[in-house]
């Protein structure tokens, strides 16, 4: 029986403690840069067992935040995956370096550490891991890799907060890391972004950057004309969070635990409801790690199937369930393809992008909401499975 409701993939679950941390500050006397932006940073910090946190209007405003902090400039390369949002490799565009597209392993979905290495060459800078639908990468190998190549490792973890690396905090590992906050993710300020790290000197560049390259600290100005003055020493960009949105986000990231705990559940529903499929592949289920689960990707057996993706992510669509696909690889967008970038230099990416459909996967589902979609995937599927 089809669904009545549409079901979106993902959405944000606010309460009225989030609602009320809003007003207050509504009602204060700071609406833009305030006291609750450095709670929100040490919270943040804090939960992910970092020495320092910067927090950013979104998240590729972070990610372009960490590639300045990281010294990344014209004719630095620095490889990422194709299998990302395109602000994991835009950033590197930004500060006029080149992005190189690492191949993915066809089993964790992750960038392979084997590839990496085929990739680096005297001009690569850095190296920008995504932990893909929440799972981390296997960072031992690329932190083994960026050492061996004195590199620089910025870990997009937009998918994973709240998730683990050998019993640590994906936050605390790599030189750098991002999160989002956008409404689909863990937790959300509306738009929101920040990079956890335990390196002063990136510290203390980050804060500058993100608000137009000017300090106030008169330790490193290079003179003080008086209390009023503050100096521009590079350009950076008005890249700052407001306190509206840090007290929504100190709110919600008291509510992590669960949020994951939420996810994790509706995860092992699916995975026990389709295992038995034979059309469809489940997602793989790292060993090193914990993942949080930010997005639930299933992948089709085309040769099982007497139709196309397309056809039965309509159907999907057609029972009033919000598929998605997660994602269309970076190099194969028109923009990176007048850059140079050709198909096929990603094989395994590109393959799973036509295979892929991403399922309803957030908090505040139900799980009767989980079940109607067991229920449609499962129906979809049967009817047009070998």
């Amino acid at each position: 029986m089809k669904r009545e409701s549409y079901l979106p993939y993902g959405r944000q679950w606010i309460d009225d403690k989030d609602i009320q941390a809003v007003v207050e500050v509504l009602k204060g006397d700071y609406l833009t840069t305030g006291p609750n932006i450095n709670q929100f940073e040490q919270a943040v910090a804090d939960y992910v067992e970092a020495k320092y946190a910067v927090a950013f209007s979104n998240g590729t405003a972070a990610l372009h935040g960490a590639c300045f902090a990281a010294g990344i400039g014209d004719g630095d390369e620095v490889i990422t995956t194709p299998m990302t949002f395109a602000a994991s490799a835009n950033c590197v565009l930004y500060q006029g370096g080149a992005p190189v597209f690492a191949d993915i392993d066809e089993h964790t979905y992750n960038i392979d550490p084997i590839e990496i290495e085929k990739k680096i060459t005297e001009k690569t800078k850095a190296i920008i891991p995504v932990d893909f639908t929440g799972q981390p990468v296997h960072l031992d190998s690329i932190l083994e890799i960026a050492k061996k190549h004195n590199l620089i490792v910025i870990e997009d973890a937009a998918h994973a907060l709240g998730a683990t690396y050998k019993g640590r905090k994906v936050g605390s590992i790599s030189d750098m890391t991002m999160f989002s906050f956008h409404p689909v993710k863990h937790i959300t300020t509306g738009e929101g972004g920040i990079i956890t790290t335990n390196n002063r000197e990136y510290y203390e560049k980050l804060l500058q950057f993100r608000s137009h390259g000017i300090t106030r600290d008169p330790d490193i100005m290079i003179r003080n004309e008086g209390p009023w003055y503050y100096e521009m020493q590079f350009l950076g960009y008005n890249y700052r969070m407001t306190d509206l949105q840090a007290a929504l986000g100190i709110s919600q990231l008291s509510k992590i635990d669960r949020f994951v705990e939420l996810r994790k559940k509706y995860v092992s529903m699916y995975n026990d409801a389709f295992k038995d499929l034979h059309a469809i592949q489940i997602p793989y289920q790292v060993k090193d790690g914990s993942s949080s689960w930010h997005l639930y990707i299933i992948r089709l057996k085309r040769e099982k199937l007497l139709v196309s993706r397309k056809q039965i992510f309509e159907a999907l669509l057609n029972e009033n369930i919000g598929v998605n696909v997660h994602y269309i690889p970076v190099h194969l967008q028109p923009y990176y393809q007048k850059l140079g970038y050709q198909r096929g230099i990603c094989p395994n990416a590109e393959k799973l992008y036509e295979e892929i459909i991403t399922l309803p996967l957030f908090p505040a589902m139900t799980e009767d909401d989980v079940q109607d979609v067991i229920k449609a995937v499962t129906k979809v599927i049967r009817l047009y499975s070998k």
